[in-house]
């Protein structure tokens, strides 16, 4: 059976030469075999698929013939040719070897971390879940997060060593920060650059360790933190605090928190977007009587309101501006600067018992 190289990459048959590209690199990035959870067949699937379709007249012959034009000899992927079918030359924004294990490797430059220097690993997010009620929701609320997490260590200042006491250079890897191995890959033998284990990749050795911290500048530290809600949150929103989370090693970039807001279920009112619903049971012989309904409002407030003549009592009725305060609009819900959704009021109708007078009266 012919391959579907545009499947295998997973683009449309009129991608472009830089979405086959895209997709050729993240699929290398998933399935190479040396990372943990990598798959070799794919990895080379993948290869000989990007082979020809990143050949313009390789992937012309292909749409026209399928993946049988060249018979027994292949796209010059991996079954024959090895390592050699491999061109690095098609990735032309790849300036240096570091990109290249960038993109099939998962790091950075060696010897860098995310969020700091040389040795230095930003702070990881944290994530936190809070349930409020709809009346929070609506009025706005702030809630009081109290947690333990990794903080900067007050005896270093973070740093988890003591600059007074000097430094030294790193006999590890000479001072450069970084060590130079040989590595053995499905392409072939590459030299590769890793970050010293031993200095963290800043190529000097403190004198004096902080013993506090051991040397990575956090401790177990209690945090009490303050979330604001802003009126008209809805269910599901998330809240970023940043430089809430865990601190950095070594004086890097402390993480953020990152708060799940739940509104949970009200027992009058059902929310829909901005606006609200609630449901009023209703006498009949009152509407008829012309009687005002009495309206239970989401401040805790009540609205008389009257049926029009003529009103359906199966549809809703829309109370104006009575709803839920919309998110991140000015002024305080309900004012004439602030946004708000409107009340819908679904009606219960209930027949009362009618008394013979009555009868008499509609004619029964």
């Amino acid at each position: 059976m012919a391959k579907d190289y545009y499947k295998i990459l997973g683009v449309e048959k009129n991608a472009s030469e830089e979405e086959i590209k895209k997709a050729f690199r993240k699929l290398a990035h998933q399935h190479h075999p040396d990372k943990e959870g990598g798959n070799a067949e794919k990895f080379k699937e993948a290869n000989e698929a990007y082979q020809v379709l990143s050949d313009k007249q390789k992937r012309a012959q292909y749409d026209r013939f399928g993946s049988a034009f060249e018979g027994n000899q292949g796209f010059g992927g991996f079954g024959a040719g090895g390592a050699q079918g491999f061109d690095f030359s098609q990735f032309g924004d790849l300036n240096d070897i570091g990109d290249i294990f960038e993109t099939f490797f998962g790091g950075g430059h060696p010897g860098q971390a995310r969020g700091g220097r040389r040795g230095q690993r930003r702070g990881s997010d944290i994530e936190a879940s809070r349930t409020i009620t709809l009346e929070d929701a609506f009025r706005g609320t702030t809630l009081r997060l109290q947690y333990e997490t990794m903080g900067s260590c007050d005896a270093c200042k973070g740093v988890g060593s003591f600059k007074e006491a000097g430094m030294t250079k790193c006999t590890e890897c000479g001072g450069k920060g970084q060590v130079r191995e040989m590595r053995r890959t499905i392409f072939g033998q590459f030299a590769q650059v890793r970050e010293c284990t031993k200095c963290k990749g800043t190529g000097e050795i403190p004198n004096k360790i902080c013993t506090k911290c051991s040397g990575t500048g956090r401790v177990r530290t209690p945090k009490d933190v303050q979330v604001s809600i802003m009126p008209g949150i809805a269910d599901g929103q998330v809240i970023k605090v940043p430089g809430a989370g865990e601190a950095g090693e070594r004086g890097a970039v402390t993480g953020d928190l990152y708060v799940r807001i739940h509104v949970a279920p009200h027992h009058a009112f059902q929310r829909v977007g901005d606006d609200l619903i609630v449901r009023k049971d209703m006498d009949i012989l009152k509407v008829l009587g012309g009687h005002k309904v009495e309206i239970p409002t989401i401040e805790g407030g009540k609205i008389n309101v009257e049926i029009p003549v003529g009103f359906n009592l199966r549809e809703k009725m829309r109370i104006p501006k009575e709803g839920m305060p919309h998110l991140g609009s000015s002024g305080p819900f309900g004012s004439a600067h602030g946004r708000r959704g409107d009340l819908y009021v679904e009606f219960d109708i209930k027949v009362p018992k009618v008394k013979g007078d009555l009868k008499k009266m509609l004619g029964e």
